[in-house]
């Protein structure tokens, strides 16, 4: 996610920006659809397949791209990607690639097309070792970071290298170790919250 300047109206202290409701958000969040969801969504604990599915996918579509972007496209890629259930879309062939690719709705991008499809196929083979959510919570870290500032959150770590690593051996693609330290923010499994946020420690898997 990339950082924004704050909006009008609003005091900046370091990386955080106070909003008119009195609230402290990073600079990033400060305002529309990224507001929205940093709010309600960002950083809060997200444990079933379809779900993490999804964000596996979206992480992958939205590398080289702003979060913004795939935020604002998100309903089309669910419409597109039959509310990314695993099952449908590991059944996806060569009809529904050409749709996928003819939708300017979604980024029309082969390969992460193709791999989307792909991770839909592995993470319903991995039912059978727990299944996915309960395989990418398994690499929770004992600590959480406690950053200042924006420059003090990693963009990985031991653990997102490790689960990239047993993701890729399992069949998946498109899950770097960025990748996967984003979604391990955006799901809870790590808390990146600022201290100072309102939001810091709203998951209730780490304390504030």
């Amino acid at each position: 996610m990339q950082q924004t300047k704050p909006p009008r109206g609003v005091s900046a202290h370091g990386d955080l920006v106070l909003g008119e409701d009195g609230l402290a958000r990073p600079t990033w969040a400060a305002e529309g659809l990224l507001k929205s969801y940093y709010d309600t969504e960002w950083g809060m604990p997200v444990r079933d397949e379809r779900g993490v599915y999804e964000r596996i996918t979206l992480e992958a579509f939205q590398s080289g791209l702003s979060w913004a972007t795939i935020l604002r496209k998100r309903e089309a890629f669910r419409l597109a990607f039959d509310r990314f259930e695993p099952d449908a879309v590991a059944a996806y062939g060569e009809a529904e690639v050409g749709r996928l690719l003819a939708d300017a709705g979604i980024i029309r991008n082969t390969a992460k097309i193709a791999a989307a499809i792909n991770n839909a196929a592995a993470t319903i083979r991995l039912r059978e070792h727990g299944g996915l959510a309960e395989f990418v919570w398994s690499f929770q870290p004992k600590r959480t970071p406690k950053p200042r500032r924006l420059s003090d959150i990693p963009t990985s770590s031991a653990e997102s290298i490790a689960l990239s690593e047993a993701l890729r051996k399992r069949g998946f693609k498109f899950v770097g170790p960025t990748n996967m330290y984003a979604l391990m923010e955006a799901i809870g499994i790590v808390d990146t919250h600022l201290l100072g946020s309102y939001r810091r420690g709203s998951s209730g898997v780490w304390p504030a």
